[in-house]
């Protein structure tokens, strides 16, 4: 197996060795040599493979695993998990992210209406009392394998919208096309475990890990655009971000 993947040690570097097993796993795993439910061999065997000893192996695995790239299961082994969407923090939304990363997401609208804002929604995007607004829940798709389920408020004075554009298109696509000019962003993100209506959707069991994002987007003239609620497979998704001290 080690042989197979190509992993090569330089006991001549300063990286540690056993962050490099873990980078020969990566690179292994982005290009597809290692596919999602592919088995590798036990620690033991890879270890001898390498000329490593037994706990640089398995301290390599270790972080392979907490970075959610394998898992451990009983009876089977180490397995490769299913590719992540890593998407960076930054004032995007999924569709585009997806597509500038060269992928094919798909949209079911599951629910469209408008109606008069609630007083939490009224709240979020800085409406009057009667005010009306887009509300729509979409599942959005990649390769045919459900990623997100995604909940959307947005006020009906920019730009019309109905479920065959938010078929084909982002939200933020349409709403660029109807004069936006985003901004800046409020953003919480957090985790959950799936319930019994979002299981089913997202093909996984009741009680598995979600990630949670709670955003309210901002144009260049001080409106509150949209608010939304969304939820992602935690196998399959994850923000990336780059922190600086100040």
């Amino acid at each position: 197996m080690a042989n197979q993947l190509h992993l090569s040690i330089d006991r001549s570097s300063p990286v540690p060795l056993y962050h490099q097993v873990v980078q020969g796993i990566e690179a292994a795993i982005h290009t597809g040599l290692l596919e999602p439910g592919s088995r590798l061999e036990n620690e033991i065997d890879l270890a001898a493979q390498l000329n490593l000893s037994r706990p640089t192996m398995r301290k390599a695995m270790d972080e392979l695993v907490r970075s959610g790239l394998l898992v451990r299961k009983r009876g089977v082994g180490t397995q490769v998990v299913s590719s992540q969407v890593r998407r960076p923090l930054e004032l995007s939304s999924l569709y585009d992210d997806l597509t500038n990363n060269g992928s094919k997401p798909t949209t079911e609208v599951l629910t469209f209406a408008h109606v008069e804002a609630d007083a939490a929604t009224r709240e979020a995007l800085h409406l009057a009392a009667g005010a009306k607004v887009y509300h729509f829940t979409r599942l959005r798709k990649v390769g045919g394998k459900p990623l997100a389920l995604m909940e959307n408020w947005v006020r009906d004075d920019i730009t019309h919208i109905d479920e065959d554009l938010l078929k084909t298109q982002g939200l933020y696509s349409i709403l660029r096309s109807g004069g936006v000019n985003f901004r800046l962003a409020t953003q919480r993100i957090g985790a959950m475990v799936a319930n019994d209506y979002q299981a089913p959707l997202l093909e996984t069991e009741p009680g598995s890990a979600l990630v949670t994002m709670e955003r309210t987007a901002v144009d260049d003239t001080g409106r509150n655009v949209e608010t939304g609620h969304h939820v992602y497979r935690g196998d399959s998704y994850s923000f990336e971000m780059t922190l600086v001290q100040r």
